[in-house]
Formats: structure tokens, C-alpha cells, sequence
């Protein structure tokens, strides 16, 4: 099994009276999302299903996957990858998909700590940056479940 995961691009900034669950992606995190995806095409990128979070930003970025990445179904939104979510629970539905390739949209600090989870490795440290898509292949054993990290794609890396 292959898994994406993909921090929601850059959103509107905080403000006093108006709810986080609905701040949208700003025009420059759409274009900066925008390279990450191109690229992410480029390296082959096609996954089965997409999960995502149901928060504004992160639908929004669910979305331009599909559209950019040509996946025929619609994101499907699950509560698993709201921020206060824990790994676990995270692995447990991507498991339940059946699919060899599955993309999350989310975020931070959940989708490090998920990377950090299968990989085995509690205590690595992940920058993982607003726009930035890591791949994850799973491997099962004797010994259980565990990933491998092929690769991560930071916009600025997209960019250049």
C-alpha cells in the first residue's frame, strides 16, 4: 500500500469572530498547491481514494487534487483527519479503504505525528510545511506493518 500525505495548502489567516473550520485556501497557497500537484502528476501520482478533512482549507486542497491528479472519484470527507484526531484512528480507516494507493488531505501537528506513526519511529521530527505531499510505502511482515518514506515535495522544492 502506497500513502500521500498532504498538508492542506496556505490559508487565510485567523480572525476574531469568524470560525477556523472555515478558513479557505488564499490564491497564493492555491498556486504554490498548484506546482506540488504538477509535479506530484509528473511523478506518477494516482491515487485510488482521497480522504480528507472536512475543514475548508482542506477540502479545497482535496479538491485540487482530484482535478490535478484526474481521479475520477470525489474526495471523501471523514471526521478521522479533523487536527484533533490521533494516528491511530487515521491508519484504521485508511486500512478499512481496501486501497492500494490513498491520499489524506489534513493537518498539522496530526499528519506528522501519522507519518512519525508509520514509520515506527515516535520521536523523528517532521517540518512539514502548508502544500507539502510525503509518500509512504507499507510493507506487512511477520513482524506487523511498517512503512518506508521514499520521498517528501515541499513547494519551495516544486518551485524550483
Amino acid at each position: 500500500m502506497t500513502i500521500y500525505v498532504l498538508r492542506h495548502g496556505v490559508a487565510e489567516e485567523r480572525r476574531e469572530g469568524r470560525p477556523d473550520a472555515t478558513r479557505a485556501l488564499t490564491t497564493a497557497g492555491k498556486q504554490k498547491l498548484r506546482s506540488v500537484l504538477r509535479l506530484a502528476k509528473k511523478a506518477g501520482v494516482t491515487p485510488d481514494i482521497i480522504l480528507t478533512s472536512p475543514l475548508t482549507r482542506a477540502l479545497e486542497t482535496a479538491e485540487m487534487v482530484a482535478e490535478i491528479l484526474g481521479c475520477r472519484k470525489k474526495p471523501t470527507v471523514t471526521k478521522t483527519l479533523l487536527p484533533s484526531s490521533s494516528p491511530g484512528r487515521v491508519w484504521k480507516e485508511i486500512s478499512e479503504t481496501k486501497m492500494s494507493r490513498v491520499l489524506i488531505a489534513g493537518h498539522e501537528p496530526l499528519l506528522s505525528h501519522f507519518i512519525s506513526f508509520l514509520l515506527k519511529c515516535p520521536a523523528l521530527q517532521i517540518d512539514l510545511k502548508k502544500g507539502a505531499l510525503v509518500r509512504v510505502d507499507m510493507a506487512s511482515s511477520e513482524s506487523g506493518t511498517s512503512g518506508t518514506l521514499k520521498w517528501m515535495l515541499t513547494p519551495k522544492l516544486a518551485d524550483i
